[in-house]
């Protein structure tokens, strides 16, 4: 009977009724949707969805069948075509989330565990050498000390607040690792930042830079599509890009501590910072805690220096404000590249 079911790919922004069918059937399983998928892979006899894959980029989302047709072998071939439609998008490198009690299933369907939130998810790729090769290249560039310290920024753009982190984690480190986020969802590009954070600290001691990787603060580390629990998804967001540092990056390098600056402005990122303490420090895992240090922040034309505050500065032309916040390479840039239109003869 299997073979009578055909799938289709749907974009759900494309047509509501459809998506509203798929939302049904992912809240009939106990599943949330996301509106950032991409694609569906859907499973419509009758014109009832029984079946349904989300694809966002390299991810695989919201594999949901209808109770009433599991004994159909659904589940194996709503995977198989949601990885199908992935590999003709030119991903081959997979990451999906599901509860922790289908882990089970999709070890088999070639998907291996990563990390777990206990009694919430587990995040699985689709080869067994993934994180372990990626933790093999970090090892090589490996230094010894009783103090290995990290960062992990952002630096949209980079600024002399960053610069001022880097340099006080390096005074009390014997080597700190930076990592830039390579995600490119950011209004400055991530070559453009990985770049101003290079030249903005090669004159600092004992510090290696880090390009970053799909393992650390990317989309594949902060999911929040099917939590039925509204209040887990912003603690699931941040445990699972934790623990993917605490139990595989850390360990490459032997770093003890993470460094991060104070945040007064951002709800979001003073969250993440608490969450730090707990993932990195208290909660029971396998590997060794590592000590969070918060550093406060430097403080510019009477208030802690932060990218927002540039960004802002930039939508308004104010390159003068801008000019004591950041380095001269960031300032160059910014009115280079990314200046606003309207702004260009200003």
């Amino acid at each position: 009977m299997l073979d009578d079911f055909s799938f289709f790919t749907v974009d759900p922004a494309a047509d509501p009724p459809l998506q509203a069918e798929i939302r049904a059937l992912l809240g009939k399983c106990g599943l949330d949707y996301e509106d950032g998928i991409e694609a569906f892979v859907v499973c419509r006899p009758q014109r009832q969805v029984i079946a349904c894959g989300g694809l966002e980029s390299n991810i695989v989302k919201c594999v949901a069948v209808d109770p009433d047709y599991r004994g159909e072998s659904l589940s194996l071939k709503t995977l198989s075509e949601a990885v199908q439609l992935a590999f003709e998008r030119g991903h081959s490198h997979l990451f999906l989330y599901t509860m922790p009690e289908n882990a089970a299933f999709f070890r088999g369907c070639g998907f291996y565990p990563l990390v777990e939130v206990p009694g919430y998810a587990t995040l699985m790729e689709n080869t067994p050498v993934g994180i372990r090769s990626y933790c093999a290249r970090l090892g090589a560039q490996r230094r010894e000390g009783a103090v290995i310290g990290a960062i992990v920024m952002n630096a949209n753009p980079f600024t002399l607040g960053h610069r001022y982190l880097v340099s006080q984690a390096a005074e009390v480190c014997d080597w700190l690792h930076v990592f830039v986020v390579a995600e490119d969802a950011s209004l400055i590009s991530y070559r453009d930042r990985y770049r101003l954070v290079e030249t903005g600290i090669r004159d600092i001691a004992k510090v290696t830079l880090h390009h970053g990787s799909q393992y650390m603060v990317s989309r594949a580390t902060f999911p929040a599509y099917f939590f039925k629990e509204k209040g887990m998804v912003g603690a699931c967001r941040t445990a699972m890009d934790l623990l993917l540092f605490r139990n595989y990056i850390a360990p490459a390098l032997g770093i003890t501590q993470r460094h991060v600056g104070s945040e007064p402005f951002c709800a979001t990122t003073r969250k993440y910072n608490k969450d730090m303490i707990h993932w990195l420090q208290e909660a029971p895992t396998g590997a060794p805690a590592v000590k969070v240090i918060e550093i406060p922040r430097s403080v510019k034309l009477g208030s802690p220096v932060s990218a927002s505050e540039v960004r802002r500065l930039l939508a308004a032309g104010e390159f003068e404000r801008i000019a004591a916040l950041v380095p001269p390479a960031t300032l160059e840039l910014l009115y280079d590249k990314y200046r606003p239109v309207g702004f260009a003869d200003g």
